[in-house]
């Protein structure tokens, strides 16, 4: 029995008692929620329904309780009911109702934990979004890896998600990008302002190989093939970066085309049809500070450029358009500042900032060997880069490493730990289950143990305790994929797994699942590869969720 099971079991139990009381069953919730009690001898699941219900029907929460918990007693699967507290129903699931969870998720495949909790919202999930002016560093690293995640919990949560990257191809420091790219062909130093590291002589030379007559235009024709060469290429490759880490984009979004298209100027005529755009000092203003902002924000200078700010609002304002409900932006840790002005320009074009737009911040991250952090990459020259963390730890273990965090707190990944292949390695830890419970599957196989058909299945045999225990971290799987989504925390996820993979190591421990030697395959046999494969499937459907792999052999 699955908790959503167990839950309508709970709300038919409800509807029993208030028809036999002759209670109004109008203030009976359309469906309720059972949960894990903190301390396990409590029984398998706790419901809070009768102290939900009391003042609504005016009896007394233990009365109410009392009458549920004999109505559940005589139900299929329940083993006993007890009252705790004020009102507390501590449920206990006989053997056979808790084992037939096994079956559930091996039938239910990749699935299962799967929901429609968040079925209706439109999501637009941008992230990364780093200047095409070098490699993506390690921060951006840490949101490629959180937001890929984010993406596949809100899909899996029912959610219609577009995922997108802002290409910065416009501005200040494009310019100082093709300067340096400039700069190095002449085999002259960079500019003071400009960008370092190796990559930016490999892309001027990429750049001279594809148009050898470069250097013979003037310093400004030249610095344009720069720029528009130079760009394409460092776009080109932060691209396939992020492809061979697992991380595609729906959408590539051009800073460019919002300039090219006039939705500035487009942006800019829906805020003063709104009434919070003012002329002050030859400039155009935004008025955020009715809406909280610290203080007015420029649209256009009194020179006639845009600022950086007025790109936002148009492509949020595009965003909108395209038919998002929501936008979630990534940002830096740097970009604390940006939550007020950004909520204060979705309110300026009438939106509701709360229920429209969503920034997530995150925090820092350093890569540590032996005790130091790795400040310089060999290619990049001033920051850790994809590349860097991936040649030290692998992809797999880099995408958990940044995922199992929350991504408001730093965190320093140790190079030594995430390479090592004992417990203490987090992703080892969890990806070691998935390759014994294939490995155990291939041995059962061998000495002719199958699972059987399900009708065949005994689940009342799972009776011990460890098995017990696996199968109730098995059940929290859906509960959780739903509150990681939810409150935009894939580490949540990972830290479960971590949680299912002690459980299913002491059941192998405590309860022998391949028959030794002669002995001759029982139904216990068989129900345990039920359990075995079940956790598997569970194992390999969270891992998905992070973008990580579940090996078969390691």
């Amino acid at each position: 029995m699955t908790p959503a099971e167990l839950a309508e079991v709970v709300l038919s139990a409800a509807h029993a008692v208030f028809t036999d009381r002759g209670l109004d069953s109008s203030a009976l919730p359309a469906q309720t929620v059972v949960e894990r009690p903190r301390n396990p001898e409590h029984g398998d699941y706790a419901s809070t329904l009768a102290l939900q219900l009391s003042k609504k029907v005016g009896v007394p929460p233990r009365e109410l309780a009392t009458a549920l918990a004999e109505q559940l007693g005589r139900a299929p699967g329940i083993k006993s009911v007890e009252i705790a507290g004020p009102g507390f129903l501590n449920i206990r699931l006989d053997a056979a109702a808790a084992g037939q969870l096994a079956k559930v998720i091996v039938e239910a495949g990749p699935e299962y934990g799967r929901s429609d909790t968040l079925a209706g919202q439109k999501i637009n999930l941008e992230f990364v979004s780093a200047n095409p002016t070098g490699p993506v560093h390690i921060g951006g690293v840490r949101w490629a890896a959180v937001g890929d995640a984010l993406s596949r919990l809100l899909r899996a949560t029912g959610a219609d998600v577009g995922t997108e990257y802002y290409f910065n191809d416009a501005g200040s420091q494009i310019d100082r990008f093709a300067r340096s790219l400039l700069a190095a062909a002449k085999g002259e130093p960079a500019p003071e302002d400009g960008y370092g590291g190796a990559y930016i002589a490999e892309i001027a030379t990429e750049v001279r190989n594809r148009r050898p007559d470069v250097l013979e235009l003037g310093d400004d024709a030249a610095q344009e093939v720069f720029r528009v060469e130079g760009v394409q290429l460092m776009f080109t490759e932060i691209k396939s970066s992020l492809r061979d880490f697992g991380v595609e984009f729906d959408t590539y979004f051009n800073e460019k085309d919002l300039h090219d298209r006039g939705e500035l100027d487009q942006a800019l005529a829906r805020l003063r049809e709104q009434g919070h755009v003012f002329e002050s000092d030859g400039a155009t203003w935004l008025r955020t500070t009715d809406f909280g902002d610290d203080k007015d924000r420029v649209l256009r200078k009194s020179n006639g450029e845009w600022t950086y700010f007025a790109a936002d609002c148009a492509y949020y304002l595009d965003k909108r358009e395209r038919g998002f409900d929501r936008v979630v932006i990534m940002l830096g840790a740097d970009h604390h500042g940006y939550i007020g002005r950004m909520k204060a320009m979705a309110a300026c074009f009438g939106d509701d900032p709360e229920r429209n737009l969503e920034i997530l911040i995150g925090q820092l991250v350093n890569l540590v060997r032996d005790g130091a952090p790795v400040r310089m990459s060999k290619r990049a020259g001033t920051v850790v880069t994809l590349e860097d963390l991936v040649d030290a730890i692998g992809v797999d273990a880099s995408r958990y490493a940044l995922a199992r965090y929350s991504s408001d707190s730093p965190i320093d990944i140790d190079v030594e730990l995430w390479t090592r292949a004992t417990r203490d390695n987090p992703v080892y830890y969890v990806q070691y289950v998935a390759a014994r419970t294939a490995s155990v599957g291939r041995n059962a196989a061998e000495v002719g143990l199958t699972r059987g058909d399900a009708a065949d299945f005994h689940a009342e045999l799972l009776s011990h305790e460890k098995e017990n225990e696996l199968l109730k971290a098995l059940a929290e799987f859906p509960a959780v994929v739903a509150t990681a989504a939810e409150l935009r925390g894939p580490h949540q996820v990972a830290r479960y797994l971590e949680r299912l993979a002690g459980a299913y190591h002491r059941f192998y421990d405590n309860c022998r699942i391949l028959p030794r030697g002669d002995e001759e395959v029982t139904d216990l046999h068989r129900a345990r590869l039920w359990l075995n494969d079940a956790t598997r499937v569970v194992i390999a459907n969270g891992l998905r969720l992070l973008g990580v792999s579940a090996p078969e052999r390691m």
